[in-house]
C-alpha cells in the first residue's frame, strides 16, 4: 500500500475508527507530520485535536543514536540495554532530558500558546503519528499517557514494520494501521509526496482546533 500523502493516509486511517464517532475523543498528533495525518481523522470522529510531543535522547557523542526518549510531562523512557553497553551514567541522562524537555515546552507555547491542555483521565485518547520504524519515541508517549488514566488509549499509524506493532500493542487497547510489510526500511518509502511539514501548517491546524473549543 501507497499513500498519496499524510492527508490521504489520515483518510483512510479515518475509515477505521467508526467506533469513535460520537465518543468525544481526544485526538493526540505527535508532530510534525502526525497533525497532518490527524486532521482528518479528527473531521471524521469528532471530538478534540491537541498535540503530544516526545524527543529522544541521544548518546554522548553519538546524538543520532537514542538511548531513551522524554515526554512534556517529564516521564522518560530508557533503552536500559543500551545505556549500560555504553556506560552512561546517570547524570548525563538527566541533563540530557532536561534538555530535551524544555525543547518540548517551547514546542507546545509555539504550537499551542497559552490554551490549557485538556485533561486525558475518563477519556478515549487517540495517539497519531504518520507512521512508525523503531517506535521508541511513540512508545515513550503511549507510557506517559497511561500515567493520566485513559478510559482507552488508542493508537493510530498508517505504517509501520510487524515488529514495532507488536512492541506497541502491548501499550495500547487498541491498534489501528493500514499496512505492516515485512519488508519495511522507512516511513518515507509508503508516501508519494513526504516533503517536512512546516511550523506554519501546524499552527494552521491546530488554530482551527482551538477555534473550535470556543464554539
Amino acid at each position: 500500500m501507497k499513500f498519496k500523502d499524510r492527508r490521504h493516509a489520515g483518510e483512510l486511517l479515518a475509515e477505521k475508527l467508526t467506533v469513535y464517532r460520537g465518543k468525544n475523543p481526544l485526538i493526540l498528533a505527535l508532530p510534525r507530520g502526525g497533525v497532518v495525518v490527524a486532521e482528518p481523522i479528527w473531521d471524521f470522529t469528532g471530538g478534540d485535536l491537541d498535540l503530544i510531543i516526545t524527543r529522544k535522547i541521544g548518546a554522548p557523542y553519538q546524538k543520532e543514536l537514542a538511548i531513551g526518549a522524554v515526554a512534556g510531562d517529564g516521564f522518560v523512557l530508557l533503552n536500559h540495554k543500551l545505556v549500560e553497553q555504553l556506560g552512561v551514567t546517570p547524570s548525563y541522562i538527566e541533563r540530557a532530558a532536561a534538555s530535551e524537555q524544555a525543547e518540548i515546552q517551547r514546542r507546545l507555547a509555539l504550537y499551542r500558546g497559552q490554551v490549557p491542555y485538556p485533561s486525558l483521565k475518563g477519556r478515549v485518547v487517540i495517539v497519531v503519528d504518520d507512521g512508525v520504524a523503531t517506535g521508541f519515541t511513540v512508545m515513550a508517549a503511549l507510557q506517559s499517557l497511561q500515567q493520566h488514566e485513559p478510559a482507552e488509549l488508542v493508537l493510530a499509524v498508517p505504517v509501520g514494520p510487524p515488529e514495532t506493532f507488536k512492541e506497541l500493542q502491548a501499550e495500547v487497547d487498541r491498534l489501528y494501521y493500514l499496512a505492516s510489510p515485512a519488508w519495511f526500511a522507512a516511513v518515507g518509502q509508503f508516501y508519494d509526496h513526504f516533503s517536512q511539514i512546516s511550523d506554519a501548517q501546524v499552527l494552521k491546524i491546530m488554530k482551527r482546533s482551538f477555534a473550535r473549543l470556543k464554539e
